[in-house]
């Protein structure tokens, strides 16, 4: 017995005569019959008997009218809710994001949430190394990381570049304009120690390159607690923009770096490789991008620069 002999009983039963119910379904009297026959064959029971001209459900008909009635609707809906998941309107996202993310990260979940109000989410906030275990784990779908990262097992979608900034506490003007490298390694520095981040190993990175030793006095795992000491003149620091979005309360100075084209932060999307995004990842994807473009720039934060 399947769903087609079950839509047939339906109208039989609900039509009473097989020649009313043969002429709603369009088909000849003589198949319908043959349908109904197989049923009854089927579960050893007779599921109508004749009043007159009419048909009326025996005991077990009334039963089996009951299910099958449940059992055609859960079908419509389970084809619905397919259709709707294909098109990326139901079903869940999984995505992973870096401690380090975008600012305008909360506008990218409503203007998502608001086109497609039906997805569940699940999200994870984490450095950028567990979030390519938790892909591959295929606990989440995509992953929003900073670079560098091993991205060997992973399709990569740029995202954008970002500068990095020192920040100073307010106390005085530690700077003139610009900051050289071997201007910011007369003081100590306070630096994200984030394993997997990116960041620390970006600055590390272009100290070396410039041959300057850096005086790095402490390495925060607790980002607000960074900021919040370095507004105190705790030690200064090395930043990307982002991080002054997510943290921008915190009264410091900022200033940029003489040397930024060796100093600025990739932030990408990945996803394992060979892996065919679901359309609610897709659909995010899009969203992301499209709100990527209209990233904040930093003008803001240079102005607090300024003042001393």
């Amino acid at each position: 017995m399947d769903i087609r002999q079950l839509r047939y009983f339906i109208v039989l039963a609900e039509e009473k005569q097989v020649s009313a119910a043969a002429k709603k379904l369009f088909m000849s009297q003589p198949p319908l019959s043959q349908q109904l026959k197989n049923m009854e064959n089927s579960l050893g029971e007779q599921l109508f008997e004749r009043s007159g001209k009419f048909l009326e459900l025996t005991e077990a008909g009334k039963t089996l009218y009951k299910y099958a009635i449940q059992i055609t609707q859960m079908m419509e809906e389970a084809k619905s809710e397919v259709a709707d998941v294909g098109a990326g309107m139901d079903g869940r996202l999984s995505v992973g994001i870096n401690t380090f993310s975008l600012s305008n990260m909360n506008e990218v979940f409503h203007d998502f949430r608001s086109r497609f109000p039906k997805i569940k989410y699940r999200i994870q906030q984490n450095e950028s190394s567990l979030l390519c275990y938790l892909l591959k784990e295929r606990e989440i779908e995509l992953a929003i990381v900073r670079l560098p990262l091993e991205i060997n097992d992973f399709t990569l979608q740029h995202l954008y570049s970002e500068p990095f900034y020192v920040v100073t506490s307010k106390e005085k003007k530690f700077f003139e304009g610009e900051a050289t490298l071997k201007e910011i390694s007369r003081y100590p520095l306070v630096l994200p120690s984030i394993e997997g981040l990116g960041v620390y190993y970006s600055i590390h990175e272009a100290f070396s390159k410039a041959k300057i030793q850096p005086d790095v006095i402490a390495e925060f795992s607790d980002l607000k607690l960074m900021m919040e000491l370095v507004s105190t003149n705790f030690g200064i620091s090395i930043v990307p923009e982002s991080l002054l979005h997510l943290y921008s309360e915190y009264p410091v100075n900022v200033y940029k770096i003489a040397e930024s084209e060796s100093l600025t932060g990739d932030v990408g999307l990945i996803w394992l490789k060979d892996h065919r995004l679901s359309k609610a990842a897709q659909n995010f994807t899009d969203i992301l991008t499209a709100a990527v473009k209209e990233k904040p720039g930093n003008e803001e934060f240079l102005k607090r620069g300024e003042d001393a």
